[in-house]
């Protein structure tokens, strides 16, 4: 009887350990979404935006996108011809140095700062729901 309350008491700490995790996780996703957001306005927006062309394509939906592929937007050769479909890792790869994941691309800009760019990414992948 004692066993089976002191079993009963460590799966209850288990589950609840369990959630705290789960909660924490999601939080932190949510956190970076939103200083993804601000590093986005701060250091995007010259040139992107989620729903319109600018000087660069519009961003939302660009997680599984073939890259090169937002109808009537100018795009260099290289990247229309890279055959690349955007996931996270790759967008990580552009972020920080455009030019060596696709040669002769337009995009002058990248981003050094891995926190910066993982926030950027959760942001961009927020934007798809």
């Amino acid at each position: 009887m004692i066993i089976r309350g002191i079993n009963a008491w460590i799966t209850g700490i288990s589950l609840l350990f369990l959630f705290a995790i789960l909660s924490l996780t999601a939080h932190a996703a949510g956190q970076d979404a939103g200083a993804g957001k601000d590093v986005f306005a701060k250091r995007c927006t010259g040139c992107h935006a989620p729903d319109s062309e600018k000087e660069g394509p519009r961003l939302r939906g660009v997680l599984g996108r073939k890259a090169g592929t937002v109808p009537g937007f100018q795009y260099s050769d290289g990247l229309r011809n890279s055959g690349i479909v955007w996931n996270e890792s790759l967008l990580d790869k552009w972020l920080e140095n455009p030019q060596a994941l696709v040669k002769d691309n337009n995009m002058e800009f990248h981003v050094a700062n891995a926190g910066e760019r993982e926030a950027l990414i959760a942001y961009l992948k927020s934007l798809a729901k």
